[in-house]
């Protein structure tokens, strides 16, 4: 099976009230725990690919560690993702370079100026048969090159989103109700609480409409709990619930954007492996069982979190 778009992807998870798990990739390994997972769960997957992932592995070795995990799964449907593009200019050389979708994230805009930019990236990505998420409302936090401060994040308001889907014609839409980017998204002792009241008005107003949610990564403890064992420091680091990602997945969420869970448990079995083997400094031995621990992370998200195991 080739590289596909979304789009089908989209219609059977809206329907079939689960998402679609969209996985950050950066190197080899990540890659193949992930297809691996979805393989085996016969899940589809969207593997995405950040600016900055690009900046540190090369446009071309990412494209052709997406192409090899086709060729090793090809019974599942796999897109290959442009996550958070800055400009119409990344965006069109991801286009041009393999992608089957982008995202155009001009969120920091004023509305019209997020539409214009939007407008001009769908239009050029439909002529060459690739899809377009768009996004409208600002999540807080850090991740690669998106920084967004806690003072200048703001909910999506769901009395603009018609107006925008028709003004840019994109395929899908990331909104702004609750989540937050990075490791640290809410404060220990906190109850997290997502917007469904945001995301229930916005699938009023958008009947069928695949909605994207960004920051959804839920920080599992365990392994929080390992990088600081052996050697991290990272208090304090907490996400969003994963009944809350579930329940958003029944509803009209498609798409649901995962990346933090992942490095931590590569950073975690690293460290761990280290301080238990001292003396060891093969990539292969330590990388070995950073692979196998996200594997297994993935398999949770696809049938626990997701819903979309079986659904290839």
């Amino acid at each position: 099976m080739a590289l596909v778009t979304s789009t089908e992807m989209f219609k059977k998870a809206y329907h079939g009230g689960y998402a679609v798990g969209a996985f950050n990739v950066n190197n080899m390994e990540i890659v193949q725990a992930i297809t691996e997972a979805c393989r085996e769960e016969k899940a589809p997957v969207i593997l995405q690919v950040s600016k900055g992932a690009r900046a540190y592995a090369n446009h071309t070795y990412l494209v052709k560690l997406v192409e090899a995990a086709v060729i090793e799964c090809p019974e599942i449907p796999i897109v290959l993702h442009l996550d958070h593009g800055d400009s119409f200019e990344t965006c069109k050389s991801c286009i041009d370079g393999g992608f089957t979708s982008v995202m155009i994230d001009a969120s920091s805009k004023p509305f019209d100026e997020n539409i214009a930019i939007t407008r001009k990236v769908v239009e050029y990505a439909h002529d060459h048969g690739v899809v377009v998420e768009a996004e409208l409302g600002a999540l807080a936090g850090v991740e690669d090159e998106v920084s967004v401060e806690a003072d200048k994040a703001h909910y999506t308001r769901p009395e603009e989103v018609e107006e925008f889907v028709t003004r840019t014609g994109c395929d899908s839409l990331a909104i702004a109700i609750g989540t937050s980017h990075g490791a640290y998204k809410f404060k220990p002792g906190t109850k997290p609480q997502l917007r469904f009241d945001i995301l229930e008005e916005v699938s009023r107003r958008l009947p069928e409409f695949p909605i994207v949610l960004h920051g959804s990564s839920s920080v599992p403890q365990e392994y929080v709990k390992m990088v600081n064992e052996f050697g991290g420091a990272m208090p304090g680091a907490i996400g969003v619930p994963e009944e809350q990602l579930r329940h958003a997945a029944s509803l009209s969420v498609c798409k649901i954007n995962i990346d933090s869970d992942l490095r931590l448990a590569m950073t975690g079995t690293i460290r761990k492996f280290f301080a238990e083997h001292p003396d060891k400094f093969d990539p292969r031995e330590y990388l070995k069982p950073a692979r196998a621990n996200i594997k297994e992370l993935v398999r949770h998200k696809l049938v626990d979190v997701l819903g979309c195991a079986g659904k290839a």
